[in-house]
């Protein structure tokens, strides 16, 4: 018995349905696909990795990347997949906080991953985004047939670490439960079926592009479109062959960019789907007129997979993230005690999605996840009566100045709409007088640069005084991760001393 692998894979052994169509017209059958998984966990065998072990892996992605990733599960071996962004110094605190016996990198990084292996303790192969590497070549000699690995629902299944702006990674502890709960609420709540068709542009070491979108696909039994990543001009070829599209905000607006994606491409489209980062309004009203489609938000996070979503059927209202997932609980609260409708507060959650923890922190875990199972996301946020929910900020985003609270998501939505302004970023900076202050941070949009009296006025006719920024910056763009979060804590340091 492994739920997880059981439920995802392998019954899909005997189908020769296409589960990957592959950027080059090649496809991989959910039979070859499960085959593909078994040598690669016959592989992870003959180097000792037995159920429980950690493995690293900071690979392109691939379709050998993705069996790789569904190799450990069946073999019962806890897998960290990691950004290949990330720098020789993160990846060896990685490795090393998790004990990791094995770890998996590009051909080209092998040289210099190696004695950050050896001084971890861990084994080192490569895979190569074209399905080459040392590891490739022991499962192409391993056997077909494998026997998965005895597990059970609440086992842990996967260690993703956290981006670390705040203070070192926390590496999240998601057991099978978690991942498989998650995966057929949202099938059932999307409407997956073995019908559709997922045009998949998002990275594989995260969240959405593994968990959500990946994992989805396998329990509905449908296909992936596997891009190595978001192309404008690959998402417009391959888009009259999909059914349903996840992606990031900047997705979205870089096809709107382009004048040939039209209401005619996404003709037979049924669902495009944003999270990871919110999306501005201007984008689903500008979405919705091209294509004649409404974008459907949600809410997830590294530690509790998706928590609420705008409905399938029903009213999808821009700017929220709709109501919690069936199985979830969600409740906001302050001072300890939950909020009247409409407040804002701190968003909590518990369910069958929630995490087990954070790996080798118990003080954190202890902080972050309550005896009851609660876990408190960070995240500020508001509950309407119908139930849905506005995400309002970061906790550590929000800004007290003079003894006012100040949320940024307020004070940006106001900007966003003004002339000129194609997005905004709200942070707070040291103030001689105050503690600290908002700076706002504008984006032009085609227009040309924003009039920043016009500005000012707009906000101070809709707006407390106090929650005024105290000093308004241009910029070309805001600075993101790769999931297009806005990084504010680049902001912040940024504009540091601008109120000094």
């Amino acid at each position: 018995m492994n739920p997880l692998h059981d439920a995802l894979v392998g019954r899909h052994a005997a189908r020769d349905a296409v589960f990957l169509h592959l950027p080059d017209g090649r496809t991989i059958s959910y039979r070859v696909f499960e085959r593909m998984t078994a040598r690669f966990a016959n592989a992870l065998g003959a180097r000792g990795l037995h159920p429980g072990d950690r493995l690293a892996l900071q690979v392109e992605k691939s379709a050998e990347a993705l069996a790789l990733v569904f190799a450990c599960i069946r073999a019962g071996v806890v897998f960290l997949p990691l950004n290949p962004a990330y720098t020789g110094e993160e990846v060896a605190y990685f490795v090393s906080d998790s004990g990791a016996r094995l770890l998996i990198c590009d051909p080209a990084r092998a040289e210099a991953s190696a004695p950050i292996a050896a001084r971890c303790g861990a084994g080192l192969d490569t895979l190569s985004a074209d399905g080459r590497g040392t590891l490739a070549e022991a499962a192409a000699q391993a056997p077909a047939v494998h026997e998965p690995a005895v597990r059970q629902g609440s086992d842990l299944a996967a260690l993703l670490y956290t981006s670390g702006t705040t203070g070192r990674s926390k590496g999240a502890m998601l057991s099978q439960d978690n991942l498989l709960s998650n995966a057929r609420v949202l099938a059932e709540a999307w409407r997956f079926t073995a019908d559709d068709v997922l045009l998949h542009a998002l990275p594989i070491f995260h969240t959405h592009g593994l968990f959500v979108a990946t994992n989805v696909t396998l329990v509905a039994g449908g296909a992936m479109i596997l891009l190595p990543k978001f192309d404008r001009d690959a998402m417009l070829v391959h888009l009259p062959r999909a059914t349903a599209m996840m992606g990031v905000p900047t997705f979205y607006t870089r096809l709107l960019d382009d004048a040939r994606f039209d209401r005619a491409l996404a003709g037979q489209m049924r669902l495009f789907v944003s999270g990871s980062a919110p999306l501005l309004a201007e984008t689903h009203r500008a979405f919705e007129a091209r294509t004649g489609h409404r974008i459907l938000e949600r809410y997830g996070m590294t530690e509790t997979n998706m928590n609420t979503s705008n409905p399938y059927d029903g009213d999808r209202r821009a700017g929220t993230v709709g109501p919690p997932l069936p199985g979830v609980e969600l409740r906001i609260v302050a001072d300890g005690a939950p909020v009247a409708t409409g407040e804002t507060g701190m968003i909590e959650v518990r369910g069958p999605n929630v995490f087990q923890g954070y790996w080798n922190m118990p003080d954190k875990t202890a902080e972050e996840l309550s005896p009851d199972g609660w876990f408190t996301t960070g995240d500020l946020g508001q509950r309407d009566g119908d139930g849905y929910v506005t995400i309002v900020g970061r906790a550590k985003d929000l800004i007290i100045s003079g003894g006012f609270n100040i949320y940024p998501k307020e004070v940006e939505a106001i900007l966003d709409d003004c002339a000129g302004v194609l997005e905004s970023a709200v942070v707070g900076v040291p103030h001689p007088d105050f503690g600290e202050a908002p700076v706002a941070v504008l984006v032009p949009s085609a227009e040309g640069l924003p009039d920043l009296d016009a500005v000012r006025a707009v906000v101070g006719a809709r707006l407390a005084r106090f929650k005024h920024p105290a000093h308004y910056e241009i910029a070309d763009a805001l600075p993101r991760n790769t999931m297009g979060k806005v990084k504010k804590n680049v902001l912040r340091e940024r504009f540091a001393s601008r109120l000094r």
